[in-house]
């Protein structure tokens, strides 16, 4: 596709991000805090009721949006995407919703119930069939024109939801059939159950639908003020391309663990919460910012002395120092992730919600006023600025609710020292012996390897975390 098609691709993302955020976002987390914390009641015919409300009511949100989006997307791609070639992708996107939003509530629910199995082989196995699809799609569509290009890669989007939906139904009939008190009879009436669904899944669910219409304002405004940067709207698309589609992908592909992390502390704080056991909960949270933390400076380290060639070696484009930019937030960015699964365990779903409104503020003020004088940098150093003021208010927060013990040594000196010296080191072999002898792609992977390493060892041998800590955070979360 180049980072033209990427960046048309990334155009169109926000549209999904949106729909879900309407249609899944806010029930997702509540049907895995409803769930986990009627378990913790024994009430089981709670959770099924409350299941088969969610799905109902999300798919027909989703056939609702299906609707909205398929007969709205000249609209849409002529008058806000500013580009008709973001039409053929927008309909045919709009054929994931329902299958996206049944799919989302079954996944919270095996989430609320600490059983990660599930979501974990299903997330896998849909990068696999999106994956597959545009192995076979691609050929056909790609030399067609960017158009088609990106609809290859959204009818992979459309096929990895059906089957993810598909997937996680019949895992939830076998569920079923093993777990006979899920036939219990509800304590809680239809309507009941419906009004705490509601109550819990609104406040989310406006709370994502705004950060989803600031965000696709901000990826419809970062185009045009490069231009006024001085870009041509070619070369615009094509930077933004770059940075969202390349180098923002890379710098979240660490995540996976973090995310999973702070899926699990959900339900986890519900359940501490429910049982009166928030303290019990203060040393998981503790240890999950001080993984994240670590697992920060370890990419940023990667990212800061290996960006040029992970951007030749994965993509064959230019976007070394965007990862260098990008690549200082790390910890920071990482840091929040753990931090929404802890407040959104705590219920401080409106706290989130004005969090949220004050970061995209930051970094659209940021793009408006700034990119235009100094390009990407600009929208990089706003984002940097807004996770810090986001960081720090919840932070104070979470530490009004529980003990949250914090240590600046331990959480970032000693993490970056190891860092610094394990990419000094593997930047060292790089560049004498290991890019030369086994070319940029064996060369880099040797490097990266080598890097990790060293930075894994010192991190243990500071004292930073230990291999034990690792298990027990793991292991309580799911526990607790």
């Amino acid at each position: 596709m180049g980072a033209e098609g990427m960046g048309l691709y990334q155009l169109i993302m926000p549209i999904y991000a949106l729909a879900w955020s309407i249609a899944c976002a806010g029930f997702n987390t509540t049907v895995s805090k409803l769930t986990a914390q009627e378990r913790a009641r024994g009430e089981y015919g709670n959770m099924s009721r409350m299941l088969k409300q969610s799905v109902m009511i999300t798919t027909v949100l989703g056939f609702v949006l299906t609707g909205v989006l398929y007969f709205g997307a000249e609209l849409v791609a002529i008058h806000f995407f500013g580009d008709v070639r973001t039409l053929l992708p927008l309909q045919i996107l709009a054929l994931a919703f329902p299958f996206m939003a049944a799919g989302t509530c079954m996944r919270g629910y095996f989430i609320g119930l600490q059983e990660a199995n599930v979501p974990a082989i299903n997330q896998v196995l849909e990068q696999i069939v999106r994956m597959v699809i545009i192995y076979f799609l691609a050929a056909q569509f790609v030399p067609r024109g960017l158009e088609f290009a990106a609809a290859v890669a959204v009818i992979a989007i459309v096929g990895e939801e059906i089957f993810s939906c598909v997937f996680v139904f019949i895992a939830y009939k076998l569920h079923k059939k093993k777990k006979r008190n899920l036939f219990l009879r509800p304590s809680m009436s239809p309507q009941q159950s419906f009004v705490l669904i509601m109550a819990m899944a609104l406040p989310l669910t406006g709370n994502r639908v705004a950060g989803s219409l600031l965000s696709a304002w901000e990826n419809v405004l970062i185009p045009q003020r490069l231009q006024m940067y001085g870009l041509s709207a070619t070369e615009a698309i094509s930077e933004f391309g770059r940075i969202t589609g390349m180098a923002v992908p890379l710098i979240f592909f660490p995540t996976a663990v973090l995310t999973a992390l702070s899926v699990t502390i959900v339900p986890a704080v519900s359940e501490a919460i429910a049982s009166n056991k928030i303290h019990h909960i203060s040393g998981v949270a503790s240890k999950a910012m001080l993984f994240a933390a670590i697992t920060g400076m370890g990419a940023t380290s990667l990212f800061l002395f290996f960006s040029y060639e992970l951007g030749i070696a994965i993509y064959n484009q230019p976007i070394g120092f965007m990862l260098q930019m990008l690549g200082i937030m790390c910890p920071f960015i990482y840091m929040q992730i753990i931090l929404s699964g802890v407040l959104n365990g705590l219920g401080l779903q409106m706290f989130i919600f004005r969090n949220s409104l004050i970061s995209s503020g930051i970094c659209i003020a940021f793009i408006y006023l700034f990119v235009p004088h100094f390009g990407l940098v600009a929208y990089i150093f706003g984002w940097l600025i807004s996770l810090i003021v986001v960081i720090g208010l919840g932070l104070n927060k979470i530490r009004a609710f529980m003990p949250l013990e914090m240590y600046f040594t331990k959480w970032f000196l000693r993490p970056l020292l190891a860092a610094a010296a394990a990419g000094l080191i593997a930047r060292y072999l790089a560049d004498n012996w290991l890019l030369e002898l086994a070319g940029l792609r064996f060369g880099l992977s040797a490097a990266i390897a080598i890097l990790l390493t060293i930075y894994l060892g010192g991190v243990l041998l500071t004292g930073c975390i230990s291999k034990e800590e690792i298990q027990r955070l793991f292991s309580k979360a799911n526990a607790d």
